[in-house]
């Protein structure tokens, strides 16, 4: 193999641990399963660039190491020609509370600075790859949208070769609806109680998940609903703003009829951001910043039950109320007939398929995916479902690994062409890729 880009590994919403730094000791307030102080890792409403309990500096902290350190780990050692050659492979912790665009800009200094330490490695200072310096990126889950929505910004000023994203909600989820209206949802941590609810409400990046593809949600005479605009939302959402608002807001004087406008116009910012974020990911066009659609891998799971769909209906009072139904929640592929309501628990196919990208490249995986050796993966799937598995796959590992380096090293990596794909048409950016459609 020829020299390989350094990577870089982009987590999902909650895969950064976050710590405040404002004690002299700093604390660790949020990891992904044990420990979370729901009040200081809450967003203040009055301004929700910064934390709800003052005075703090929370930041990122580390990856969560049971979901991505295998991956990393397998990446820097398939990646290198020999050991004393190492490939960097770097993860970025980022505070996934905070609109995406943000986290774009961290994202273009750490690559920035990535490749600057790549620079003094002898074995890369003597190589080709310093006429053209570039890194590769893997994006899981909300990370493939940081990624995604770095290179639309960017333009051709990128320094970016390849892409990998796993299991990108790159239309939307379900899930985040849920989060946010009940707290629970297979959607990051998971502990179902209103205090993780309050915290979802004013947490901004999640928003930047909520589906719109065509006819995701809709109401009972089968009219798309728009979840963008507030008046798509259950009046709950707004109560809880309002709380927030009079209980920890600078003004604690200010009048009810105040505080409801205050909160209305913040959950409008809030999907105002994710909407100008969406629409910068549909805009994204890889011929026009120099890349190709199969410098991009995007792999997609498959053949486990997801919500597929969500209707709204009408309270008594002329209020908006989404109907949860269990039936919702389906899958519905088959060898035979490969349905697009389908989705890796987390998110539907439709919500996962990009925009910018042509279904006949796409790569599909299903639970039976799983190795033999990977029990411990499956015991892991039992907790976070596949789409939480997904880095830790070694097949999408080895996914990534013959994607960058483009040489197929590997006798057992396969995949699936998308459920609206022909299986003949299936053109995916894995060299020597071959298909498994039942398993």
């Amino acid at each position: 193999m020829s020299i390989q880009n350094p990577v870089i590994v982009v987590p999902a919403i909650t895969g950064s641990e976050l710590r405040d730094e404002y004690p002299v000791d700093p604390q660790v307030i949020w990891s992904a399963v044990l420990h979370k102080q729901y009040e200081r890792g809450t967003l203040h409403p009055d301004d929700i660039r910064f934390d709800l309990i003052e005075p703090a500096r929370v930041r990122a902290n580390a990856l969560f190491p049971l979901i991505y350190s295998q991956l990393i780990e397998e990446l820097r050692y398939n990646l290198a020609d020999s050991p004393d050659k190492p490939v960097p492979v770097f993860p970025f912790a980022y505070d996934w509370r905070q609109p995406l665009v943000q986290t774009e800009a961290l994202l273009k200094d750490f690559i920035a600075e990535v490749i600057g330490r790549t620079k003094l490695l002898r074995h890369y200072y003597k190589s080709k790859w310093m006429d053209d310096p570039r890194v590769n990126l893997v994006g899981h889950s909300m990370g493939g949208l940081v990624i995604a929505g770095y290179l639309q910004n960017a333009g051709a000023t990128h320094s970016v070769g390849k892409v990998a994203t796993l299991g990108t909600p790159f239309q939307g989820s379900f899930e985040a609806v849920l989060k946010v209206v009940t707290g629970t949802a297979s959607l990051g941590s998971n502990g179902g109680n209103s205090r993780e609810r309050e915290a979802a409400r004013l947490t901004p990046a999640l928003y930047h998940l909520v589906p719109d593809f065509d006819h995701a949600v809709v109401d009972p005479n089968g009219q798309p609903v728009d979840l963008f605009k507030v008046d798509a939302w259950q009046p709950g959402v707004i109560e809880t703003l309002v709380t927030f608002i009079s209980t920890f807001g600078r003004d604690p004087a200010r009048r009810k009829a105040d505080l409801q406008t205050s909160a209305r116009q913040l959950l409008q910012t809030l999907l105002d951001q994710a909407a100008a974020h969406r629409a910068r990911v549909r805009a994204l066009d890889l011929a026009s910043i120099g890349l190709d659609m199969k410098s991009w891998l995007a792999v997609i799971g498959i053949r486990t039950v997801t919500r597929v769909q969500l209707l709204m209906r009408t309270s008594d009072q002329g209020l908006p109320i989404f109907d949860l139904r269990a039936d919702d929640r389906r899958d519905e592929w088959t060898p035979d007939f490969p349905s697009v309501r389908t989705g890796d628990q987390t998110v539907p196919y439709l919500g996962a398929k990009p925009p910018f990208l042509d279904p006949r490249h796409l790569v599909c995986v299903q639970p039976s995916d799983l190795g033999y050796f990977e029990m411990g993966d499956r015991v892991l799937r039992t907790a976070t479902g596949l789409h939480g598995l997904l880095p830790n796959m070694n097949l999408v590992q080895r996914l990534i690994v013959a994607h960058f380096t483009g040489v197929m090293n590997f006798d057992n990596v396969w995949g699936m062409p998308a459920p609206d794909v022909n299986p003949s048409d299936w053109d995916p950016p894995v060299k020597g890729l071959r298909v498994r459609m039942k398993g």
